[in-house]
């Protein structure tokens, strides 16, 4: 396995947000709404940490890279040639920007021209790396079928996002749901339940109902200032400022430059 950092990105990928890396893929030829629930999942999922996996196509894959970078998170993508011939062309500039905080991949050496198998072989890496697969809109024939299959041999959590029973491009999902026993995907809260995380927080949130008040009113994507997480909370900006350090040194929360954000647990 190749990627354009080598060994340590690859390393501190699956170190992120409980090593979760999820694959959202589909279809090439996609649709407004394909889009519009691809990079709403994509950007919120980088947003609480988890690194957005994908393939680097038109479509489904490049708006899910695009709405992680946005997010400030990390995403990586999947190539079927050598990490020196990134496909398609038209990525360069997205390819440039995954690399700068994330890592394009490849199990082939460079110099490898992308062909037409290697783009099957591609897939089962991607559903092989991630911990969970989404396909948001694939046709009958869809490429992302073939990556959901690999998904489901190897034994890791499928979702699908449905969409309008007259849409061919949601054609592909309808089947993965009727006879792969893909979850159904509408929300991240869905992935999150595939990728079984949920938001219990830390153990010691179980000993202090202050801890538990505090952490939701923290959000994983907007910094909140003391005083905002006071006032969301009902407690006191003196309680707020020594529970966020309980929080901080547990891992439930993290100190930006804005303020302070949440860490899906």
């Amino acid at each position: 396995m190749y990627d354009q950092r080598h060994l340590e990105p690859r390393r501190n990928l699956h170190q992120t947000q409980k090593g979760a890396l999820v694959a959202i893929v589909g279809a090439r030829a996609s649709s407004s709404y394909g889009e519009h629930v691809a990079g709403g999942l994509a950007g919120e999922l980088a947003g609480e940490g988890f690194v957005v996996f994908s393939g680097g196509a038109y479509g489904i894959d490049g708006t899910a890279h695009r709405a992680a970078l946005r997010a400030g998170g990390r995403t990586a993508a999947v190539l079927a040639g050598g990490v020196d011939r990134p496909y398609p062309s038209g990525h360069a500039q997205l390819f440039e920007r995954i690399v700068a905080s994330g890592a394009l991949v490849s199990e082939v050496p460079c110099g490898t021209a992308p062909t037409k198998w290697r783009f099957l072989a591609r897939n089962r890496v991607i559903s092989a790396l991630a911990r969970a697969t989404v396909v948001v809109e694939a046709g009958g024939r869809s490429g992302s079928l073939n990556t959901a299959g690999h998904a489901a041999e190897l034994g890791r959590p499928l979702g699908a996002v449905p969409g309008p029973i007259t849409s061919t491009t949601s054609a592909g999902c309808h089947r993965l749901l009727r006879d792969y026993d893909a979850r159904c995907i509408t929300s991240v809260a869905d992935v999150r339940e595939l990728l079984g995380v949920d938001r219990a927080g830390p153990p010691i949130m179980q000993e202090d109902p202050d801890l538990v008040r505090l952490a939701d009113a923290l959000n994983a994507r907007a910094a909140r200032s003391r005083s905002e997480l006071a006032q969301r909370s009902g407690l006191s900006e003196d309680r707020v400022e020594a529970l966020l350090g309980i929080l901080e040194l547990d891992g439930g929360a993290r100190r930006s430059a804005h303020g302070w954000l949440g860490v899906l647990r």
